[in-house]
C-alpha cells in the first residue's frame, strides 16, 4: 500500500506542479509511477470542471472562461509537455532525414515551427472553449485529459523511445507489463464512464 501511495506522489511530482510530500524515490516505487500518470489529467479535468462551475455560478464571461480554461493544463503541469510538443513540431516540420530529426529533438533552442504550432494549439483551445457550454461537452473535455494520458502512457511503455531523455528514463524504469495493464484498464473504465 505504501509503495502505491509513493508511486502516486512520484507521478504527481514528476508530471505536475501540485505540491507533494518529499522523500527519496526508490526503484520499487518508480516502477509503478507511470500507472498514475492519467491522474494528473484527472486533476486537470477536475480543476477545469470547477472553473466551469465557478464561471456559471458567478457569471464570469465566456472570454475569461476560455482563456483561463486554456491556461489550466499549463498551470497544473508547468508546461512540461509543451516543451516536448514544441521540439516535436520543429523536428516534424523540418522534413529532414530521421537522424537530423533526432538531433532537432535534442536541441534546446526553439524554431519557428515550434512557435507557430504552439500558437495554433493555443488558438484552437481558446476557440474550442469559447463555444462549448453544455455540461456533457465540458465533461467530455475534462475527461480528455485523463484518457489522453492513458493513451500516452501506453505508447511510452509499448513503443520504443525515439531518443534518450526523461521519457525514455520513465519507460526504462517502469514495470512495463503492469503499467500497460493498469493503463489499459483505466482507459477502458474511463471510456465506459464517459459514454
Amino acid at each position: 500500500m505504501m509503495t502505491t501511495l509513493r508511486a502516486l506522489v512520484i507521478a504527481f511530482s514528476m508530471y505536475s506542479q501540485i505540491p507533494m510530500p518529499q522523500f527519496t524515490w526508490q526503484d520499487k516505487e518508480m516502477k509503478y509511477a507511470f500507472c498514475f500518470f492519467p491522474w494528473v489529467g484527472a486533476a486537470i479535468g477536475g480543476i477545469t470542471m470547477f472553473w466551469w462551475w465557478f464561471c456559471g455560478k458567478f457569471s464570469v464571461g465566456n472570454v475569461a472562461f476560455a482563456m483561463i480554461g486554456t491556461a489550466i493544463p499549463l498551470a497544473v503541469t508547468g508546461g512540461f509537455h509543451v516543451d516536448g510538443f514544441m521540439d516535436t513540431m520543429d523536428a516534424f516540420h523540418s522534413y529532414q532525414p530521421r537522424e537530423k530529426k533526432l538531433e532537432i529533438l535534442k536541441d534546446s533552442h526553439i524554431g519557428a515551427f515550434a512557435v507557430l504550432s504552439l500558437l495554433t494549439a493555443v488558438l484552437l483551445g481558446l476557440g474550442f472553449l469559447s463555444v462549448i457550454s453544455e455540461p456533457e461537452a465540458i465533461l467530455a473535455f475534462a475527461f480528455s485529459f485523463f484518457l489522453s494520458r492513458c493513451l500516452s502512457g501506453l505508447s511510452v511503455v509499448l513503443w520504443k523511445s525515439a531518443h534518450d531523455g526523461m521519457l525514455q528514463t520513465s519507460a526504462l524504469t517502469a514495470d512495463k507489463k503492469c503499467v500497460a495493464v493498469v493503463l489499459a484498464v483505466q482507459l477502458l473504465i474511463g471510456s465506459v464512464a464517459l459514454f
